[in-house]
């Protein structure tokens, strides 16, 4: 492309970028959702009630926000740019919605998350995973999050076993919360648009939670999902998986008394227990959240431990 022409590509991109004197970013994800039905499609399924405090990530300038004050008692609004923030505050500067809007600037990874009852977000896709489970591992539960993603991601967390996305993110969002998926969104419904199509996912946490040791569950399924497709079997030959499980037994062993035998060799004990049980044969990619719930308590049992 000559050189000039380049220019005035860039000159026009620019221009597309800016709303309201705005220039968006997109190396910080910064894609404003500009389709009204849309927006108000995603405040709908998110089910608000006039007493529900909404948190919302990534307000940008507020398309969603004012639709979301209008339907719930309190908005607070996670923002890093503070030029958005500027925007927001003046757009409902003078309203009633004003005094409904609360306004945290910064990292919302990096952050405590305030009390809510429902999460709303349009976030940047490159913090998508850290982002979910932060919600999920945050007390006390709220009701549910309504989440804009990028549609691969999105496909992973609804994905069920033998799913060719099936893999350790779907496993371990399942077990902590019911996931829905609600409806795509192509890339023409933002400004600037992005790469990628992306998806609105719903996430109700299970209340009460699942009474499991999460650490535990994590340290199974992240040696799990390593190679998805092989048998557990094999999976759990490998060296250093061994080496972890070995130095986790004998530590467990100790704090509970229990005399560990000269010949004992954790090869084998897993071995063992594989074959007796039937999950010996068995592929990650084809385990329920159920037969992953049953291996790790048996595995517990008998002194197999994921975490010292």
């Amino acid at each position: 492309m000559p050189k000039e022409r380049r220019e005035r590509s860039g000159r026009v991109e620019r221009v597309q970028k800016c709303q309201q004197g705005i220039m968006f970013e997109k190396g910080k994800g910064q894609h404003i959702l500009k389709n009204p039905l849309i927006i108000s499609s995603i405040v709908e399924k998110a089910g608000l009630n006039p007493s529900d405090t909404v948190l919302e990530v990534g307000p940008g300038t507020g398309n969603m926000t004012v639709k979301l004050l209008d339907a719930a008692k309190k908005v607070i609004a996670c923002e890093v740019d503070t030029r958005l923030v500027a925007e927001l505050q003046k757009r409902v500067q003078g309203t009633p919605q004003a005094s409904k809007l609360q306004v945290l600037v910064g990292d919302v990874l990096s952050r405590d998350l305030p009390f809510f009852s429902v999460c709303v977000a349009n976030l940047p896709y490159q913090i998508s995973s850290p982002f979910v489970f932060k919600l999920l591992l945050h007390r006390p539960l709220f009701r549910c999050a309504v989440l804009m993603f990028q549609q691969e991601f999105a496909q992973r967390l609804v994905a069920k076993p033998s799913d060719k996305l099936y893999c350790r993110l779907s496993v371990n969002v399942q077990l902590l919360a019911r996931v829905t998926h609600l409806m795509k969104v192509g890339k023409n419904n933002f400004k600037p648009p992005p790469q990628v199509e992306s998806s609105v996912v719903r996430i109700e946490p299970f209340n009460p939670p699942p009474p499991i040791n999460y650490q535990e569950w994590d340290g199974l399924i992240q040696i799990a999902f390593q190679r998805k497709n092989r048998s557990l079997s094999a999976t759990f030959k490998n060296k250093k998986v061994l080496e972890l499980l070995n130095k986790n037994y004998h530590i467990h062993a100790s704090l509970h008394s229990k005399v560990v035998p000269d010949d004992f060799n954790i090869k084998s004990h897993i071995s063992s227990i594989l074959d007796e049980s039937g999950f010996s044969s068995k592929r990650p990619r084809t385990m329920s959240i159920d037969d992953f719930l049953e291996l790790l308590e048996l595995l517990n049992r008998n002194g197999c431990h994921f975490c010292g």
